[in-house]
């Protein structure tokens, strides 16, 4: 046996381990920072693969597993080791061995986890036996791979009318989705499936486009400049190891949030309100783009601190500039100051569905009143920073959500309520995308809308 697939079963029970953490409503993300760095990569290239499929991974371990076991590791270990036993049969079928019907991975993505058929039950076996210390466990799983094997037809058929299975989200998400989208439902469905781009937005105080890309093909890392200070990296391995990240040449930032900063009308000496702060992405941008005196405000401490570190690192955090708010936008008046701003950037919390395709356990972790909760949420924060801005200046509200409630919908509400605003152009709804050709760069689905408040007679 080989050394990679003597780790391998170790990677399944770590893999299994988070996974079944996000089923109890953890967040995927907050458990992989708390994996071990010399397991990271590999934990969270099977943890994001198989949150894009667990509608199907839950479908098939139901037809599996006439009751769940007591270990949700074990139960999270065996709807992922069905996965991978679906996806090396149709890697077997390619080379000619044997045929077998398309199942709803299939053609399995540039990002699909391939081992051969044999390796993928031995090893997770093996993960089952440290998985849980029930004997049964081991056998249990040995079992339902070696009946998966033999009834895989059966099992692809049994769930061809399932919606979750098909589309990989809870029901009442894709109704959502139906509902406000009618005819092109089924595309925005499958984009938010597939592994978003890596983009970065280069530093212009401290570097250039040219100079990232130089670097970059230095360290032999494919990229392209993708319009503006955008560059689409491809195959880049961990972030941190990249070139120019320690010298704060660069950050991560997807193509859609790229627009926030640019759309606020930036100018020297303005005074800027960053309500929502973390963890800093649109804050630097704003900060790399003019030289304005900010006030980043966020409620959660430890993500401010996000803040700080990103800041720091890009060289951004001035002090004379810049100031860190912890406060809470809604009961406290810490942030506001004593003059009014001229910008504000409102990236309101939301439900973060046009960026799920970066955070796949987002649509297993959301309720359906969440929706309700975050509108009515946005609704208060908006109406507390409004009085704040001076007339004539201009507030920005953004959502990462391409759910109707959270985007024109607010926008057309924020005119109702507040007779002195008026709305500018702006992009409104961004529906995610993914990439054409290889090297062509997609981006998240978001919401922009832009006003400027008037003064009163």
């Amino acid at each position: 046996m080989t050394e990679n697939r003597l780790s391998l079963n170790k990677t399944l029970l770590t893999t299994a381990r988070c996974l079944s953490e996000v089923e109890s409503g953890r967040s995927l993300s907050a458990l992989l920072s708390r994996v071990h760095p010399s397991e990271r990569a590999a934990v969270q290239a099977l943890s994001m693969y198989a949150m894009r499929h667990w509608g199907l991974a839950q479908a098939w371990r139901s037809i599996a597993m006439q009751r769940r076991s007591q270990s949700g590791p074990l139960n999270s270990l065996v709807a992922l080791s069905l996965l991978l036993l679906d996806i090396a049969m149709v890697e077997e079928a390619a080379t000619g061995r044997q045929g077998v019907p398309d199942s709803f991975q299939c053609p399995p993505g540039d990002g699909a986890p391939r081992y051969a058929v044999h390796t993928v039950v031995d090893q997770s076996v093996r993960a089952a036996r440290l998985v849980s210390k029930a004997s049964f466990a081991p056998r249990l799983l040995n079992a339902i791979l070696r009946r998966f094997q033999r009834e895989r037809t059966l099992f692809v058929e049994a769930v061809a009318r399932d919606e979750v299975a098909r589309w990989n989200y809870p029901a009442w998400w894709i109704a959502q989705v139906r509902d406000t989208y009618p005819d092109h439902w089924q595309s925005i469905l499958q984009v938010s499936q597939t592994a978003p781009d890596l983009v970065l937005r280069v530093n212009q105080r401290r570097s250039s486009v040219q100079q990232v890309l130089s670097s970059l093909e230095d360290a032999g890392v494919q990229a392209v400049h993708v319009g503006g200070a955008a560059i689409k990296v491809r195959s880049a391995g961990a972030i941190e190891r990249l070139p120019g990240f320690e010298a704060g040449w660069w950050s991560v930032q997807d193509l859609s949030a790229q627009q926030a900063a640019p759309l606020l009308g930036l100018r020297g000496g303005a005074r800027v309100l960053d309500a929502c702060s973390a963890p800093g992405g649109k804050a630097a941008h704003i900060l790399e783009l003019a030289n304005v005196s900010l006030t980043a405000v966020d409620q959660d401490a430890r993500r401010l601190e996000m803040v700080r570190e990103n800041l720091e690192r890009l060289g951004l955090l001035d002090p004379e500039r810049v100031q860190l708010v912890h406060a809470d936008l809604l009961h406290s008046r810490a942030w506001a100051g004593s003059a009014p701003f001229d910008l504000i950037l409102a990236d309101v919390p939301c439900t973060a569905s046009g960026v799920v395709r970066r955070h796949p356990d987002i649509a297993w972790l959301r309720r359906q009143s969440d929706l309700e909760q975050t509108v009515a949420l946005q609704r208060a924060i908006v109406d507390a920073i409004w009085p704040a801005l001076v007339p004539g200046g201009r507030l920005l509200l953004a959502t990462c959500s391409i759910f109707e409630q959270e985007g024109e919908a607010q926008a057309v509400a924020m005119l109702e309520r507040h007779a002195d605003a008026r709305r500018l152009p702006a992009p409104g709804l961004i529906l995610p995308e993914s990439a054409g050709e290889q090297m062509t760069c997609g981006h998240d689905g978001f919401f922009y809308a832009l006003f400027t408040k008037e003064a009163r007679a």
